[in-house]
């Protein structure tokens, strides 16, 4: 891991691979952190320089500190570019999954020339609503993240891997739970603002969009909407795959990206 001084915060990100090889910038999902691309990486360093960071309050990376008390799609898209640049990179490709499309949207939307592609799985150009947004904020800040682990992180995940795979469900809920309870909360008061349905017309960036079956937060529907705001192809949907493909399913996962990158 290693560290950035970013906006009078500490961000932890990793930068691994080549330099030579084209740089590859993935935004992992609102609770989790830059482990969950950790099965993917092995079969991306070889074709790519690949970097992954932590979001406001999540693994290593320090809380959101700024005393404006908001935290805005763009603040994380700044944090992106601002990755890059130490990579030495003006233009990369991008992949992010949930809040990460969202940072992936911000990006297409008013950063395009930074883009070669945009990767965006399990996500929308709106997600949810304000009220519920607003709802799980308050409740974040009232009864903590450790406790509110247990509802959301079964969530993620499709019933084979809840089924099959307990441990992985109960360690995802521990590293949730250690999170920064402000942070998160104001991350899902981002997202309650959050509508790109306006601002995704006549993109220029090359986009993939991915969703899973059985993703209850960001269903099919969101990412077939998507698609028709951008007017882009057609989602690939993943059979018995939840919100987390990088998770759920890192082979199969790994051959679309490689594919459509390459």
């Amino acid at each position: 891991m290693a560290f950035l001084k970013h906006c009078g915060r500490t961000v932890c990100y990793r930068l691994l691979g080549i330099n030579t090889r084209p740089l590859l910038v993935m935004a992992h999902p609102l609770g989790m952190t830059q482990g969950v691309w950790d099965d993917m990486l092995p079969a991306l360093l070889g074709k790519f320089r690949v970097l992954t960071w932590d979001l406001p309050g999540h693994g290593a990376s320090s809380a959101w500190t700024d005393d404006s008390c908001q935290i805005t799609a763009e603040d994380l898209a700044t944090e992106a570019l601002a990755l890059a640049a130490i990579a030495g990179e003006e233009a990369f490709h991008f992949v992010g999954t949930s809040i990460g499309g969202v940072i992936g949207q911000q990006l297409v939307s008013q950063h395009p020339t930074r883009l070669i592609s945009a990767t965006l799985t399990n996500t929308g150009a709106v997600i949810g609503t304000a009220e519920a947004w607003n709802t799980r904020s308050e409740r974040v800040m009232t009864l903590g993240l450790a406790t509110m682990a247990a509802e959301i992180v079964p969530r993620w995940f499709g019933p084979g891997i809840c089924d099959q795979q307990p441990a992985l469900v109960e360690g995802w809920r521990t590293s949730m739970g250690r999170g920064d309870a402000r942070s998160y909360a104001l991350l899902c008061e981002m997202l309650a603002t959050c509508d790109f349905r306006a601002t995704l017309g006549n993109l220029s960036t090359p986009l993939l969009l991915i969703g899973g079956t059985d993703d209850i937060a960001t269903p099919p529907v969101l990412l077939e909407e998507l698609a028709r705001l951008c007017g882009a192809s057609a989602p690939l949907i993943l059979p018995q795959t939840g919100h987390v493909p990088a998770v759920e399913c890192p082979n199969r996962f790994n051959e679309i990206l490689v594919a459509h990158l390459t």
